[in-house]
């Protein structure tokens, strides 16, 4: 067939189960009413008015409908071939589908949910609807039903917040479709292919009526039926037979990511708490992102956006392997730190204990084993001194044109490992703390990185006479190394920085005097430290000539002479000065204005406790007032040095 006539069927076929999904959804709605299958609110739910279920009625009648008009044209392609292929996806499918209404209309047991996709899987699988990523058919076909059973549940876990099960869905049947366009010469060749775009056109039909604020929701018939589609569908993708063993294996992973990543963030964090993982709850990806300060909407962009990198990822391996590999690393890399960072968020009743509060004897082996002895950190570091070591020789003999490239790369490679540990744990590189990484630690990276790639070096020439390496090698290996080592250290920092930027801030709107190191601090600790309750807007100086700049993506927006302005057109509450030292005629200015205009005028001050002094004194430990000459009595104010500080706030008086 040729290209452009089966992708002008596709689009076809997508057009006309979008508007059929369109036009039943809100049937659906009505009628789901009139049952009275309706979601009510609950403490386990995250919705606040009672919504339709049974939304996945309308996704399965324009999917199965299309299927059918498009079978009766001919658009699936020879029918002696179309319809044996197509009959046990689609029968199994409609199973999985009368085994979600049924749960939705009669709340069955979670053993017996999982004994009915179990079955179908099982049905499937024996259909030929499997993964092919190992020698043995036996191991193939075992995890060919455990991947049908974990998508399926995975997408059924997803559905926890307006319009996220359905994107990740269509952003997932999206990739796998690019994928098969990519790698099979413009026509896929398997039929089932085909019914990507029906999915497609189905699922965003229904998602424009189940984004926020959702006026139906799809229940588990849609979700069950959403996984278990796109599940069968990837087993007979170009995406889980292409290339070499880590890319078939990772590609699909890198597709499904975020249902998995939830799946597994889950599971884990419910097992560690004691909780049943069919128990739900407010603990999933998307829960977690509101905890940390995000509306709805933004966490479900947030997760789309995560989808999307990570089908862009998988798409890499149609195009160059080398690529592949680097992208991927990166992205397991954000994986993990996302899911560590989410992790983190309290989402359990404080009564609850995890296995560590429970257990001391547990929680003493966790922190010898993993704090003291770091041995997360020197693990990560062995895979990214391997892979960049590995990606310098693919890059420089583009990718592993000479025959010789290889045996020189495994000779080596366990040099390179035990001389850039060493140098490592040599610079101290195992005794910083992630969350604090400055620029200065920088430094050190590079000095560590430095120093590992010369002692390789030193010892490659003595025990090899450096016969057959390549200078240039190295060269590309250091910079690799140190921007893997730079990049996992900040990875935390950004990822939180990234975070707070989505987070929607109120309070009292802020002007900071000072845009200087003192205003950066106190810009932070209005940002960290909501029960402040200050917003800030940016920042005022004196110094004309930092005007329009930017701190921390904030604007200092004027000097002085602009500050009737500036406090009108921001609605200006609060200012805080944040700079050591003030000139009298400037705190008569500020004094003034904010008089004039109803601003309270605040200054940012560090306090040290009577008991941080009375503690500091008994361990003969000299006091920060009597170290730099200041007055004892009374609360000795230093300005901050670190980022660890607080700020006391005091409105002002007559005087500043």
């Amino acid at each position: 067939m040729d290209a452009a006539l089966y992708w002008a069927r596709a689009a076809g076929l997508f057009v006309g189960s979008f508007a059929l999904g369109w036009r039943l959804t809100p049937l659906v709605a009505r009628w789901a009413k009139k049952v009275n299958k309706v979601a009510a609110p609950r403490e386990d739910r995250w919705h606040k008015v009672p919504t339709p279920l049974l939304g996945g009625i309308a996704i399965v009648g324009a999917f199965y409908a299309t299927t059918a008009l498009g079978a009766l044209l001919g658009w699936f392609g020879d029918a002696h071939r179309a319809v044996p292929d197509l009959a046990p996806l689609l029968l199994c499918s409609l199973g999985m589908f009368l085994l979600g209404l049924w749960d939705d209309f009669r709340n069955l047991s979670p053993q017996t949910k999982l004994v009915g996709q179990i079955v179908l899987a099982a049905v499937l699988v024996f259909f030929g609807y499997k993964i092919d990523w190992f020698v043995s058919k036996t191991a193939n076909t075992f995890l060919s039903v455990l991947w049908i059973v974990g998508i399926t549940n995975a997408f059924n876990l997803l559905d926890n917040m307006d319009g996220l099960s359905a994107g990740v869905a269509a952003i997932a049947a999206f990739f796998l479709l690019g994928f098969e366009a990519m790698t099979g010469g413009g026509v896929p060749s398997d039929p089932t292919i085909a019914l990507l775009p029906v999915f497609l056109g189905a699922v965003l039909g229904f998602l424009r009526y189940n984004s926020r604020p959702a006026s139906i929701f799809m229940g588990d018939c849609g979700s069950l039926f959403l996984g278990f589609v796109l599940a069968g569908i990837s087993t007979q993708n170009e995406l889980s037979r292409h290339g070499h063993l880590v890319p078939i294996v990772l590609a699909p992973l890198f597709v499904f990511c975020l249902p998995v990543a939830d799946m597994a963030l889950v599971s884990i964090m419910r097992t560690v708490f004691g909780r049943s993982v069919a128990r739900g709850g407010r603990d999933h990806t998307s829960h977690r992102l509101v905890g940390i300060g995000l509306d709805e909407k933004k966490a479900v962009h947030v997760l789309y956006g995560f989808s999307v990198l990570g089908g862009a990822v998988a798409l890499l391996s149609a195009v160059d392997m080398g690529l592949f590999y680097a992208a991927g690393a990166l992205f397991v890399l954000l994986t993990v730190v996302f899911l560590v960072r989410l992790a983190q968020v309290r989402v359990y009743p404080p009564e609850e204990k995890n296995l560590l509060e429970k257990k001391p004897a547990l929680t003493v082996f966790w922190v010898q084993f993993t704090y003291k002895k770091r041995v997360f950190e020197v693990l990560l570091d062995v895979f990214w001194v391997s892979f960049c070591y590995w990606l310098a020789y693919y890059l420089r003999y583009e990718r592993w044109a000479d025959p010789e490239a290889f045996p020189l790369f495994l000779d080596s490679l366990p040099v390179v490992l035990i001389c850039c540990l060493a140098s490592y744990m040599a610079c101290g590189i195992y005794r910083g703390v992630w969350r604090y990484t400055t620029l200065s630690d920088l430094s050190l990276h590079a000095v560590a990185v430095s120093a590992g790639v010369c002692v390789s070096l030193a010892v490659l020439v003595f025990a090899y006479d450096f016969r057959g390496f390549s200078r240039t090698v190295f060269a590309i290996f250091w910079l690799l190394a140190f921007v893997s080592m730079a990049g996992s250290r900040l990875s935390f920092r950004f990822l939180s920085e990234f975070l707070n930027r989505l987070v929607k801030k109120t309070g009292r709107p802020t002007l900071i005097y000072g845009a200087n190191r003192n205003g950066a601090y106190v810009l932070q600790e209005l940002l960290e430290n909501q029960d402040l309750g200050l917003l800030p807007v940016g920042f005022i100086d004196d110094d004309e000539t930092t005007v329009r700049r930017r701190m921390f993506g904030y604007k200092v927006l004027g000097s002085l002479r602009h500050l009737r302005k500036i406090i009108r057109r921001y609605g200006v509450e609060e200012i805080v000065v944040a700079s050591r030292d003030v000139s009298r005629e400037i705190t008569e200015v500020l004094e003034h204005v904010c008089r004039e205009m109803g601003v309270v005028l605040r200054r940012a001050e560090l306090h040290l406790s009577p008991c941080m002094k009375a503690d500091l004194a008994g361990q003969g430990v000299a006091q920060p007032a009597e170290r730099e000459g200041l007055s004892s009595e009374g609360p000795a104010r230093v300005m901050p040095t670190t980022p660890n500080f607080s700020h006391n706030l005091k409105p002002s008086g007559p005087d500043l």
